[in-house]
């Protein structure tokens, strides 16, 4: 089992990974930058080191100064959480250079997913259903076009790098392609060093569904289920479900055995979710990525199967093999991204010092957070405040809690989406389960 572990992340992921670890008794080397003194995540390390000034490059993203903490601080692993250095390549690959077990894929598997126009082939050649498209990155805007006119519009560009929904942009004709195209590469290079993009046939009423797997490095790939995560503001989620409402019994296990082969194919070891799009038309589902990591979502799961996924995460870069097979979820599970944002005024970053923070409890709930009366929300990092999920029986328990514990949840100092999530849930969409990716941009 790993000894020491570096958290190379901050805010709640880098807490729930500290209490894993704890959990297996692994002692924590926090670090942290100079806006983050004082932050949770340093007080319940064994160890805390400041890396830094504020900006990311110059602190969490510095892949030197991280290395350099875990070998002076006797580390003998890493966990980059989400975000930050999770999906980079080179970061894996330099902490296996440096002797220290990297708790993620191996280097190649994050590389191959995160290369998006790559991994359609790789899981194509599997016999995973991919969302027709441009074989690879385009070269310029012609090909662009060619595609399109033999496809049909509208078509959507997609950035090869990166994600979040940069560099994406539907064109519904020629004349918006040829518009689009520039600042869809544009926007790709300047967010992630990358302007290649490529084209798919754009598909108007999808759910978005993702499968969370498992696997080891003795060849075993277990997956524990799909969650919902079609409530989205500009391709950013905001509520994720499980099971999904939208999927029937052949779907999902359909679904799931396609994102288990996805995995195999890339031969991947560690946490991982494979993203899909369920086309409401045809009822068929595309790959559209794989999430190399730990997602924030990943509770979601834990609430319906009991499976500690990031102590998974630690266990497997240890060397254990996987255990799990079929693990029986039950009920049902919503988690409440709760951003420091004013959602009122176009969801609105509103950093500042929580004068109040008191989140729900009760039968059915948790709450993921890093947050406290008195702490401070600096300006220069995801707006994260917390991740309410609650688990009930089945759907119209699980919504009846979520209603309780949103009503209970108070945050001041600071906007929030609290109150977002409420109205969501007064939504007959919302409530009925019927709603698409679509449905919070159509209505904001």
């Amino acid at each position: 089992m790993i000894r020491r572990l570096l958290v190379a992340n901050r805010g709640e992921i880098a807490v729930r990974i500290i209490r894993a670890a704890r959990d297996l008794g692994i002692e924590t080397v926090a670090v942290y930058s100079a806006a983050d003194r004082g932050a949770r995540h340093t007080t319940l390390a064994d160890r805390a080191v400041c890396i830094g000034p504020p900006p990311a490059p110059a602190s969490y993203l510095r892949h030197d100064l991280l290395l350099q903490v875990a070998e002076a601080t006797g580390c003998d692993a890493v966990h980059p959480g989400y975000g930050f250095l999770s999906e980079d390549a080179s970061f894996a690959a330099g902490v296996a250079d440096h002797g220290l077990t990297f708790v993620g894929p191996p280097a190649r598997a994050i590389e191959q997913m995160g290369d998006k126009a790559i991994a359609r082939k790789v899981v194509a050649g599997a016999d995973v259903p991919v969302v027709p498209g441009s074989d690879g990155v385009v070269a310029d805007v012609g090909e662009a076009l060619r595609f399109a006119a033999d496809a049909g519009y509208p078509v959507l560009l997609k950035a090869r790098s990166g994600g979040g929904g940069r560099g994406m942009r539907v064109a519904k004709d020629a004349a918006e392609l040829e518009r689009s195209f520039p600042l869809s590469r544009q926007e790709a290079g300047a967010t992630f060093g990358d302007d290649g993009v490529y084209v798919e046939r754009y598909l108007p009423r999808v759910r978005h569904v993702e499968v969370q797997v498992l696997a080891d490095h003795h060849g075993r790939v277990g997956q524990l289920g799909e969650r919902d995560c079609s409530l989205q503001r500009r391709h950013q989620k905001l509520l994720e479900e499980a099971p999904s409402p939208a999927l029937d019994d052949r779907q999902r296990e359909e679904l799931c055995a396609a994102a288990v082969r996805a995995a195999r194919a890339v031969g991947y070891a560690s946490a991982g979710t494979v993203e899909f799009l369920l086309d409401l038309d045809s009822a068929r589902f595309f790959f559209i990525e794989m999430n190399t990591r730990i997602q924030v979502e990943h509770p979601v799961t834990e609430m319906l199967t009991g499976v500690d996924l990031v102590a998974w995460q630690l266990r497997i870069a240890a060397g254990e093999p996987l255990t799990l097979d079929r693990v029986p979820a039950r009920g049902h599970a919503i988690e409440f991204r709760i951003n420091a944002e004013d959602w009122t005024q176009g969801f609105r970053p509103s950093p500042g010092t929580l004068s109040a923070f008191q989140p729900p409890a009760g039968p059915g709930v948790r709450v993921d957070t890093h947050s406290f009366a008195g702490a401070t929300v600096p300006p220069h990092y995801d707006s994260l405040l917390a991740k309410l999920i609650v688990h009930g029986a089945d759907r119209d328990e699980a919504l009846r809690r979520s209603r309780r514990a949103l009503d209970e949840f108070h945050v001041a100092g600071v906007a929030s989406t609290v109150g977002l999530h409420r109205w969501l849930l007064e939504q007959s969409e919302v409530a009925d389960g019927t709603y698409t990716t679509s449905y919070l941009t159509e209505r904001t």
